[in-house]
């Protein structure tokens, strides 16, 4: 041989025993049938016996690969093409060990004579345990992040995170939170008494068999203090634990003990969900069968896992809280039960958004037996819209009783509106969006049998006729409310037969239809209860989530009972006076109203027709409504506004309103465009109130003032 051949073989040797023995990397020699002929593991002993009896044995007898098909295969493929293979991601454990698993980069190349003869395969192994552990916990925490939280719903936030963690971070998840917590209540400080119960809210498990709930979901129990859950929410600091048959504490909760030794778990975490010093619940993840056994760097992981999952549950805890308080204040808000008048029947169907709307009906008496109705909503969600709704609905009251026409009505509350949103435009920044709303205002008149319709950017009603036949009314649609810019509001007035059906109704409910003529359909069907046409559209509306909400306000109208209304020309001459108290004095006999009450009425009627005969115009009428109430009313063609005085004592006239003003329930001034008309209430005992046959007696009602 030649010197500088035999040069070369002995550098080669050098080189080859300087890298098995210097290198950090793990080097295999493998043959052309993948046996071992050298090794050298710079990392984790894999292998308990000496090298020297490994070799000759096949890779796979030796070692327990995740795939051992797809290492075959790629070292095979360096053999026959010669091509190195680079990173390929195996995961190792020692042959017929229990011991934990290893995550190699495997690389390949093929070792090939001066001749082209191949020799085998040099592989080499990077230990990247730690470093894929890592990325994975990154991978864990990132996808945490992202996908928990997605729902402001307490239970739902426990449940997306054991879909985030099961199986990559634990065989087996459990969530449990404060029950107060999930009712919206303020969580408790730490530590947390062993005394306070905590509601399993969700479970997981990767599917292995065995893994069983100690506790169904929705289970609300305290945990025994001696155990590592409890000690972890008493001390907010997580838990990393060794499980196995003999654990002590196992004996303190017994359907938990057993169902730890029926999966086969074998490592516990334990961290506290905690926010602000305050304990929301406890995450517990497992891990079973041959799993790893988790480390401190899993505990950290749990830690950030926990915090985020606490800041998400506690947005939802407060979303609920606040959902709570809104439909509470709308509940308030909202009429539970509209009164049933004698010319009015009602019924409603309201369905609250997810997050507490601003939506609100309600119907209310106005003078002269007529009935106000009134569907709205304003926009924003949650405790700003309801009490929001709250303050349009006391202005509208409180405008109403100045017996306002719609158009009239909704342009004062637009005013009222535009207020409001001024005072809320100079709150700070980051306060509730500004205030816009919609409302329909309608006055039913069962005496002429009219109604009088006005809209503010909202839908316009639909009437059910009694013949069966439904129309949209087609009336000015209106600004919405809260505009400082727009057409002026206009009222619509049109006949209302008997029995005919009036439907107001918000947006929301025609985008939860499944077609633009589902309310229609429904109202087409004459005599049914109303109640009964409430829950068929109910049960036709789309389950779908909607924001804004659904609200369904149906009124009957029935004409007023004509042996009720007495109406009497009077003339412009102070013998109208004396002449109006023999009539009404004969007309209460008549309806049978105690002695009391028709005395009362008496001076009234004296004290409302001496007025308009002083002040008023030509032609003067006296009419009196037998109601819920008894209704007097003069009515002259003088538009001139009476004044309720203070009179003195030398004074000899100026007391007639304020006598009326203190022997009625309620009085007030309704203008028209041939004059005004003062009317006054007073309350009947119920023996007297009127009712219609076949129908439930009106519901006696105290007018808005």
């Amino acid at each position: 041989m030649a010197e500088n051949e035999v040069a070369s073989h002995a550098g080669d040797a050098a080189v080859l025993e300087a890298l098995f023995h210097q290198s950090p990397t793990n080097l295999l020699v493998l043959d052309t049938e993948l046996r071992i002929l050298r090794i050298s593991l710079a990392g984790p002993v894999l292998y308990e016996s000496p090298p020297e009896r490994i070799a000759g044995r096949h890779i796979t007898d030796v070692f327990d690969l995740s795939a051992p098909g797809e290492v075959e295969a790629m070292l095979e493929s360096v053999l026959e093409s010669g091509a190195p293979a680079r990173g390929q991601l195996v995961g190792v454990r020692a042959k017929g060990t229990p011991g934990p698993e290893y995550r190699f980069s495997v690389s390949a190349s093929r070792l090939q004579g001066p001749q082209g003869k191949v020799w085998g395969v040099l592989a080499e192994m990077l230990d990247v345990t730690e470093r894929e552990k890592v990325d994975a916990r990154l991978r864990i925490l990132g996808a945490v992040r992202n996908n928990v939280g997605q729902t402001l719903d307490v239970v739902a936030t426990c449940e997306e995170l054991v879909r985030e963690v099961v199986p990559c971070l634990a065989d087996i998840a459990v969530v449990e939170v404060v029950d107060a917590v999930v009712r919206g209540e303020n969580p408790p400080p730490s530590p947390l008494g062993p005394e306070v119960p905590l509601r399993r809210a969700a479970f997981g498990h990767s599917g292995g068999e065995g893994q069983v709930e100690a506790h169904p979901l929705g289970d609300v129990r305290a945990l025994p203090f001696t155990t590592p859950y409890a000690q972890s929410l008493a001390d907010l600091k997580p838990r990393l634990v060794a499980l196995g048959p003999d654990t002590p504490w196992l004996a303190a909760d017994p359907p938990r003990g057993e169902a730890i030794r029926a999966s086969g778990a074998h490592s516990l975490i334990t961290a506290p969900l905690t926010l602000r010093g305050t304990v929301l619940g406890l995450l517990s993840l497992y891990r079973t069968d041959h799993a790893d056994a988790y480390d401190n760097g899993d505990v950290t992981l749990a830690l950030s896992v926990a915090a985020h999952t606490a800041l998400c549950i506690d947005n939802a805890r407060r979303f609920t809280r606040e959902h709570t308080i809104a439909l509470t204040i709308q509940r308030h808000v909202l009429l539970p039960r509209p009164a049933t008048r004698t010319t009015v029947e009602t019924a409603h169907l309201h369905i609250p958004s997810e997050a507490g709307g601003g939506g609100g009906f309600d119907t209310f008496a106005l003078s002269g037996a007529r009935t106000a109705l009134t569907v709205g909503e304003v926009a924003g969600e949650g405790i700003h819209a309801a009490t929001t709704l709250g303050q349009i609905r006391t202005a509208t009251h409180s405008l109403a009783a100045f017996d306002l026409e719609p158009d009239e009505l909704l342009a004062r509350l637009n005013d009222t509106a535009i207020s409001l949103a001024q005072e809320r435009a100079a709150l700070p920044p980051g306060d509730p969006m500004p205030l816009t709303g919609s409302c329909a205002y309608a006055v039913y008149d069962p005496l002429a049998q009219t109604c009088t319709v006005a809209l503010a950017g909202h839908p316009p009603p639909v009437i059910a006729h009694p013949d069966g036949r439904t129309e949209i009314l087609h009336l000015p649609a209106g600004p919405p409310l809260g505009s400082a810019e727009g057409p002026p509001f206009a009222a619509t007035t049109f006949s209302v037969a008997d029995g005919s059906v009036l439907a107001f109704y918000t947006s929301s409910l025609l985008r939860t239809s499944p077609s633009p003529d589902t309310l229609q359909s429904v109202l087409a069907q004459p005599g049914r209860p109303l109640q009964d046409l409430c829950d068929d559209m109910l049960y036709r509306l789309r389950n779908t989530t909607h924001r804004g909400d659904v609200l369904l306000l149906l009124a009957r109208t029935h004409t007023f009972p004509a042996d009720h209304v007495a109406v009497w020309p009077l003339d412009h001459h102070p013998k109208a006076v004396a002449a109006a108290r023999t009539r009404v004095q004969h007309q209460l006999t008549r309806w049978g109203v105690d002695e009391e009450t028709a005395y009362t009425t008496e001076m009234i009627v004296s004290e409302l027709v001496t007025n308009a005969v002083r002040y008023g115009a030509p032609p003067l009428q006296l009419k009196l409504i037998k109601d819920c109430t008894l209704t007097c009313e003069v009515h002259d063609s003088n538009a001139l506004a009476p004044r309720l005085r203070h009179a003195k004592t030398v004074d000899e006239g100026g007391r007639g309103l304020f006598i009326v003003a203190q022997l009625a329930q309620n009085w007030g001034v309704r203008y028209s465009l041939d004059g005004k008309t003062v009317w006054a209430e007073q309350a009947l005992p119920a023996a007297s109130l009127p009712g219609r046959s076949g129908g439930p007696a009106g519901t006696p009602f105290r007018a808005r003032t």
